[in-house]
């Protein structure tokens, strides 16, 4: 992959596209966790190698105050903060359709990633539109189904996703990520669930396992 330059857009990012001649290819938009940046996931996807596959990935808009930056507050475990959260959700749903718009993306072939936060911002995302992503892979999240959003849990017939959460979580924990893979089960989604024995990380084995289903799901016909 090669360095690309930026457009103009909601929110700060970092573009990396494949050196191939391909006019559109397969895309992930990665989503950050608190105290990240957009360098956090781009490093880790851009080490397991996934060629073809043009890499976005955005900088949440709010400055932690112990470093980096986040999506949301939240006051109560499972529910973010209702403002933050929103104004996050507004702003990532916009420039999915600026990346759509500004870079070779085959629309067919793109899919959310998010860490933590991330994963709760990819959640409600792609679950108020499911038909614009080819899936989401959802590591150490939840979904925000408390939040009052009309996430269309009855379009998911057939939808991929991939859900990882680390058995000893203490930030997020295992619960969340079990109860998110039950609700999509449940909605006919087709899901891949894995507990590792971690914390709130991402591990070599959840590494492995999300590149097969990353390389499965993006260039399946």
């Amino acid at each position: 992959m090669r360095v690309g330059k930026s457009i103009v857009a909601s929110l700060e990012h970092s573009v990396f596209l494949p050196t191939s001649t391909e006019k559109n290819f397969p895309t992930i938009i990665a989503l950050h966790g608190r105290g990240a940046d957009e360098n956090d996931l781009a490093s880790l996807l851009l080490a397991i190698g996934l060629p073809g596959v043009l890499l976005v990935t955005p900088r949440a808009p709010f400055p932690f105050p112990y470093g980096g930056y986040a999506w949301y507050t939240s006051a109560q475990e499972g529910v973010p903060d209702r403002e933050p959260f929103r104004s996050s959700l507004e702003l990532v749903r916009r420039f999915v359709d600026e990346v759509k718009a500004g870079y070779p993306v085959n629309p067919e072939q793109l899919l959310l990633l998010g860490f933590s936060q991330g994963t709760v911002m990819a959640y409600a995302t792609t679950l108020l539109n499911p038909s614009a992503f080819r899936g989401i892979a959802a590591l150490s999240g939840y979904i925000p189904h408390e939040s009052g959003l009309p996430l269309e849990l009855s379009k998911l017939k057939g939808f991929p996703a991939f859900i990882s959460h680390g058995s000893d979580d203490m930030m997020i924990p295992v619960r969340l990520g079990r109860e998110a893979a039950e609700l999509l089960n449940q909605a006919g989604a087709d899901v891949t669930y894995r507990e590792y024995m971690m914390g709130h990380e991402v591990s070599e084995d959840t590494i492995r396992d999300l590149r097969n289903w990353l390389l499965k799901t993006l260039f399946s016909d």
